[in-house]
């Protein structure tokens, strides 16, 4: 549905301006100088990049229009913050600056609500996680961060896994061009193999059974009828249903 929506915000996608490398490197130039008009149709020519990125976010589940708006205020602070005596074009730039903010929203309006001590706490650690890497050429451990800071071991774990952004089971970890791997591949329980195991062997020992007595078992656990209701379809006594049911039950039993 968000991929062929036209108007976002009150914007027609359609009918976006694309701006040129050459106009962007003007209009760039005299952002730089203060010119406020250069600045709106800097923004202007590139909604449809800001546009480009959200597509990349859809299926987190968060409403088209609001990553926009927040696409956007990444938009104009990387054109704030451009420098155009860089040898790059300006998408370079500009895209990694709206992807972060789109992050850091996704990431604070998550469901998961988490409080400011407990972020300042997490981003202390890693900062502390850096230094002591920095310093010692090795990954210190949870206890010497902790230590560092003052804090214990449970407050920096606590704080470090609360600002870890939830994961899609559909997200891929792995492609080679073929079949894609997601991370619900990877994810399993000590019954796994015993129950498809067992469904293998459900279907299998169903294949052996008469059509007569498939269609008794279909009728009666798929359909919900009852015997009597089984007797008049197929034109069968019920004292005939229940004994090529139980039957059929018995035989599936034993083979698995």
């Amino acid at each position: 549905m968000y991929l062929n929506k036209v108007e976002i915000c009150g914007v027609n996608t359609s009918q976006l301006p694309v701006l040129s490398e050459d106009e962007k490197k003007e209009l760039l130039e005299r952002v730089q100088k203060g010119d406020m008009e250069a600045r709106q149709k800097m923004i202007n020519g590139n909604l449809r990049l800001v546009l480009s990125v959200v597509r990349k976010f859809i299926n987190r589940g968060e409403n088209l229009d609001d990553l926009f708006q927040v696409g956007c205020i990444g938009l104009i602070k990387a054109i704030d913050h451009f420098d155009p005596t860089l040898n790059v074009r300006f998408s370079t730039y500009g895209v990694p600056m709206i992807i972060g903010e789109i992050r850091r929203f996704l990431r604070d309006n998550n469901s998961i609500r988490v409080s400011r001590s407990m972020r300042d706490t997490a981003y202390k650690a890693m900062q502390v996680k850096e230094q002591l890497t920095n310093e010692n050429q090795r990954e210190p451990t949870i206890d010497q961060i902790a230590e560092a800071m003052g804090r214990s071991k449970e407050d920096v774990v606590f704080a470090l896994e609360a600002i870890v952004e939830p994961v899609s089971l559909y997200e891929p970890v792995y492609s080679d061009g073929g079949d894609t791997i997601y991370v619900m591949d990877q994810i399993g329980d000590s019954t796994d193999d015993k129950t498809w195991l067992e469904e293998i062997a459900l279907k299998e020992s169903i294949e052996k059974l008469g059509e007569r007595e498939k269609k008794i078992l279909s009728l009666r656990y798929m359909a919900g009828k009852t015997q009597m209701e089984v007797a008049q379809e197929i034109g069968i006594s019920q004292a005939q249903v229940s004994r090529l049911e139980k039957s059929a039950l018995e035989r599936i039993k034993k083979q698995i």
